[in-house]
């Protein structure tokens, strides 16, 4: 009897001792396109609030520049730290292919954002579908400015994924819809810098007096835009649109030098991500129509690996305010 109370002992030791195992927190790095703008220090909020809540060891390290071989070395960094999962948002999404293959080789979960065209990552996780999320942006522009007259637009980076994929929707349904409506000049390259979008507006205005839109796809490109539109006296001739944050955009609704912002709120997808990087962990099903417990992402459809959920929001002066980042 004596052995046998010893051996049940034993065993509910061991199992206490799995069970503390299993629980032990894992250690999940984001890697954003860049560290120091409020859109990814909005993303980082989401991430230690992830920390926060569920005792993970979640942590955001982003390049100082918007540049992919400052990303790549920092991956390479958190493999060979042996993180347990690495989510990123891609500056250059293929140029981060081969060392987030690396990761996976090396047994880390990764999970993207904004890239919804990446192979190496176990699932990308967008907060809606990028086609729908840049007509939206354009049927705004278009209405703003009568449906006629020239307009410009503006990315963050020509191998940026989405900035490309809302920019090439928006255009295709002016193409389709608005035929009074030009496009001038080429997809502006503005490097997620408002002084860059700032300088390359100003030169769109020089060339272009008579310019009524622009379309902004950086957080930075909005209020960069804004402020040369500001300079010029122009606020009740031109549209500004694009995606942004409150904080960032918000003085410009007020002047009307910028007239709507769209976004969705980062730090909810700093939480998806990790939430989504502990359930492959875990190994946790992941199947269409689930609701993964955060705000815009309750009924998420999927497609291949891409995660989509229905998280965009329409701010201008009116309802500003009820963002408060």
């Amino acid at each position: 009897m004596r052995k046998l109370v010893t051996t049940l002992v034993a065993l509910s030791m061991l199992a206490t001792l799995g069970a503390f195992a299993f629980a032990q927190p894992y250690d999940l790095a984001n890697v954003p396109k860049v560290a120091g703008i409020q859109w990814f220090n909005r993303m980082d909020e989401g991430v230690v609030k992830f920390a926060q809540d569920t005792g993970h060891n979640a942590f955001q390290v982003g390049p100082a520049q918007a540049d992919a071989a400052q990303q790549v070395q920092i991956i390479e960094d958190m493999i060979a730290q042996r993180v347990d999962a690495i989510t990123v948002v891609p500056f250059a999404p293929e140029a981060l292919e081969p060392v987030l293959q690396r990761a996976m080789d090396a047994g880390i979960v990764v999970i993207s954002h904004e890239a919804a065209s990446m192979q190496n990552v176990h699932w990308d996780v967008e907060a809606f579908n990028n086609a729908d999320y840049g007509r939206t942006i354009m049927e705004n522009l278009a209405a703003c400015m009568g449906g006629e007259g020239e307009y410009a637009v503006f990315v963050g980076s020509l191998t940026s994924e989405t900035h490309n994929q809302w920019v090439d929707a928006a255009i295709a349904l002016q193409l389709e819809k608005y035929p009074n409506m030009t496009l001038v000049g080429d997809k502006n390259e503005t490097n997620d810098d408002q002084q860059t979008a700032y300088a390359r507006a100003q030169e769109i205005l020089r060339a272009y007096p008579n310019i009524k839109g622009f379309q902004g796809s950086a957080s930075t490109d909005v209020p960069g835009v804004a402020l040369a539109i500001e300079e010029r006296g122009l606020e009740d001739r031109t549209c500004v649109m694009g995606t942004s944050l409150p904080s960032i955009a918000s003085q410009y609704l007020e002047t009307g030098a910028a007239d709507k912002i769209f976004f969705w709120d980062p730090a909810l997808a700093g939480v998806v991500m990790n939430q989504l990087a502990v359930m492959v962990i875990e190994g946790q099903d992941i199947v269409d129509g689930m609701d993964l417990g955060v705000d815009g992402y309750n009924a998420v459809q999927l497609d291949g690996k891409v995660i989509y959920g229905q998280a965009w929001v329409i701010v201008d002066v009116n309802n500003m305010d009820q963002y408060p980042f």
